[in-house]
């Protein structure tokens, strides 16, 4: 490969030297070839989907006192069964009139039918306003089956009742069949919403009526290969792959791998600017493009792969799954995407046909360049001005509330909630979801004394007994998820700890929910430290620099919080979100930090090979932001658009990820990596290499820079 001028290209037979003419076209098609064998193999043998668990996310860890309860409560006689309860009252609030305790005592015969005892499907009024019946299910009951179950359940409460008289089926099989709905179809609503705006957007981009087929069809392919290494590998590796990771699985295949699309397929169209060869061309953009989509794909990749050292299992499932389907994205954008693009011609690429001759992007003075210009005329206000709105932003977080009960998880509110929500206008708010305690059968008096002192504790009953355990019943005073309800299920656990040889345990669905609280802080202190120490590595290996990763990742951080800060205006002014689940934080700081490095990694990736093609780093940080600019602006938009699709389940935790990762990336490629960061490189100069000197190397012969 020759050149004429520091940074430009000229037609050259240097790049396929020792090949035959119809070599590379050959390998082209045997690409091809192979990956259709594969895919036939891995679709003809594989699973279905990525997700191996019918849960909505993961359970709490299995070393909390939670899980172990739940163990151990399968041991029970009664621990086999879970009851679905119907909640009969009037939606106008009025006490139950006589005839209508007739109609639910006469709808109480054919509930019980339903369950496994039918005798235990009494009515039991409370306070005259509302009755409850019970009906018995099975509690090992798999999702198709239980969701089978309460439908009937709601058909046959509902059947033959008169208005204003309502049935609403709570309880915890009724939640498992709502949480299932939830994602019913899921899957596909997912898939056809994100493959709809990554097409659209994509033909924006490309304003070509076939190229933006290609690059869609082959992340989408991409998509479906990950989805079946997920379901086949995760449980060979002992991995539970929820619904809720399934579904951002391939948020992250389509946002990732349309990014690394972008990037190549616009170095591509340059190089044929270059040379009248479309395989010297293309071997010429792969090995410009290729190391910056190894360098971000492997950092978003080990990000992930830190989840595997959470303790919440669907923390675990999401990080085993993401990095599968990163890999799957860089894999189908380096080897197939190149040889898709490549054997048709230049005519993919009509009307815009790039011909040899015209000038490269890097040479025309387009939109980016001017903003260029512009910042290196003020590099210091841009930077302080660029930085004191990622402050201000960041302001609105500083109210943050996080915490997200299970009642107030959903978008549009199931039955099982509307169920709970009833029951609690005559009952302890707690009464829904009530914890289980187990303990020695020598120490269950003791227990139940201790219980029935502790303050938040409503009531306690006792319950059954084995040779090993003794199991009973609290109710506490506040609803589940609330601190009130988080306080006493610690003061609960610290007093019967105090009991002697009693080995007490307390657990239920809210003590369930308050440990995958706790066990998220565990995560976040744990993967945030990792994570953000991936990131400076690969920036140091990548850039051979000490001051550039500083700087490059204390923007990341500032955009992830200026993000949150944002998002959580707009989901109390907007949405009227009480708070922000858990897990939220977390999850969109490492999407943030991890997707957001790609477009720090594209910038000055090619500042440096621009820089070590004999450019000052001053012009190099310019040229790059003049022919990268767009790729960035182009991807950032649509992986924000990608994770926008988040919206379309009517789950509020994928929503609020969403968002915040949505508005995050738009702050990175419309005023991080295309304003701030230029103006960071022009201020600090040459210093920002340091210990590197770019400035002073020559580039090998022959061969792409950086």
């Amino acid at each position: 490969m020759s050149r004429t001028s520091p940074g430009r290209l000229q037609p050259g037979p240097a790049d396929l030297s020792g090949t035959g003419p119809r070599r590379p076209e050959r390998l082209a098609w045997l690409v091809l070839l192979l990956t259709l064998i594969g895919l036939a193999a891995a679709f003809s043998s594989g699973p279905s989907g990525a997700a191996t668990t019918d849960s909505g996310d993961g359970g709490p860890p299995t070393a909390s006192q939670s899980a172990q309860v739940a163990d151990i409560v399968k041991t029970f006689p009664s621990g086999s069964v879970a009851p679905a309860v119907v909640v009969y009252d009037n939606a106008d609030g009025r006490p139950l009139t006589g005839a209508q305790l007739e109609q639910i005592t006469r709808r109480a015969q054919p509930l019980g039918a339903l369950g496994l005892a039918p005798e235990a499907a009494r009515p039991v009024v409370l306070k005259g306003k509302v009755a409850t019946v019970a009906v018995l299910l099975p509690a090992d009951a798999g999702g198709e089956r239980n969701t089978a179950a309460i439908e009937k359940i709601r058909q046959t409460a509902a059947d033959g009742i008169t208005q204003p008289l309502r049935a609403q089926v709570t309880g915890g099989p009724a939640f498992r069949a709502d949480i299932a709905a939830v994602f019913k179809g899921a899957d596909t609503t997912l898939l056809i919403a994100t493959a709809s705006v990554v097409g659209l957007l994509l033909l924006v981009t490309y304003r070509s009526p076939v190229l933006w087929l290609v690059p869609l069809a082959v992340v989408a392919t991409g998509d479906q290969v990950a989805a079946v290494l997920v379901g086949a590998l995760a449980p060979h590796a002992g991995i539970e792959v929820s619904a809720s990771s399934a579904g951002i699985l391939s948020v992250l295949v389509f946002g990732a791998g349309t990014d690394y699309a972008l990037l190549l397929v616009s170095r591509y169209r340059d190089e044929l600017h270059l040379t009248e060869d479309r395989f010297t061309a293309m071997a010429r953009a792969w090995r410009g493009t290729a190391p910056s989509v190894v360098a971000s794909g492997t950092t978003v990749v080990l990000s992930l792969l830190t989840l595997l050292a959470a303790e919440l299992t669907g923390n675990r499932g999401l990080g085993f799954a993401g990095a599968i389907g990163i890999l799957v994205a860089m894999g189908f954008a380096l080897i197939v995407l190149p040889a898709v693009l490549v054997l048709p011609g230049r005519w993919l690429f009509w009307p815009l046909i790039p011909e040899a001759g015209q000038a490269p992007a890097v040479d025309r003075r387009g939109v980016w360049a001017r903003i260029g210009t512009a910042v290196a005329g003020r590099p210091a206000r841009v930077a302080l001005a660029g930085s004191a709105l990622l402050v201000l932003l960041s302001c609105g977080a500083l109210d943050l509330h996080t915490g997200l009960a299970r009642s107030d998880s959903f978008r549009k509110t199931p039955e099982a909630v509307l169920g709970q929500r009833t029951l609690a206008t005559v009952q302890p708010a707690g009464a829904g979801e009530p914890l289980t305690l187990i303990s020695t059968p020598a120490a269950a008096d003791e227990v139940l004394a201790a219980a029935r002192r502790t303050p938040g504790v409503a009531s306690v009953t006792a319950g059954d007994r084995t040779a090993a355990h003794a199991r009973a019943t609290a109710v506490l005073a506040a609803g589940p998820g609330t601190d009130a309800s988080d306080a006493a299920i610690t003061r609960l656990r610290s007093d019967l700890a105090r009991i002697p040889g009693a080995r007490a345990l307390v657990g239920g669905t809210t003590a369930e929910n308050y440990d995958v609280e706790r066990a998220t802080e565990h995560d976040t202190r744990l993967v945030v430290p990792l994570v953000l120490a991936i990131v400076c590595m690969v920036l140091i290996a990548l850039l051979r620099s000490l001051v550039a990763p500083v700087l490059l990742v204390a923007t990341v951080i500032a955009s992830y919080f200026a993000a949150l800060g944002a998002s959580w205006i707009i989901f109390r002014t907007v949405y009227d979100f009480p708070a922000l689940d858990t897990t939220v934080p977390l999850l969109s700081f490492l999407f943030l930090v991890a997707l957001g490095v790609d477009y720090n990694i594209f910038l000055i990736a090619r500042a440096r090979e621009e820089t070590l093609a004999g450019h000052r780093t001053r012009t190099a940080i310019l040229r790059s932001l003049s022919v990268t600019g767009g790729v960035i602006t182009s991807a950032g938009i649509l992986l924000a658009a990608v994770f926008a699709v988040l919206g379309v389940l009517p789950l509020i935790t994928l929503t609020q990820i969403g968002v915040i990762v949505g508005i995050g990336v738009l702050l990175d490629t419309l005023l991080v990596r295309t304003v701030l960061v230029p103006a960071l490189v022009l201020l600090t100069g040459k210093r920002f290499w340091w210990p590197g000197r770019p400035e002073q190397e020559t580039a090998r012969p022959g061969r792409l820079p950086g």
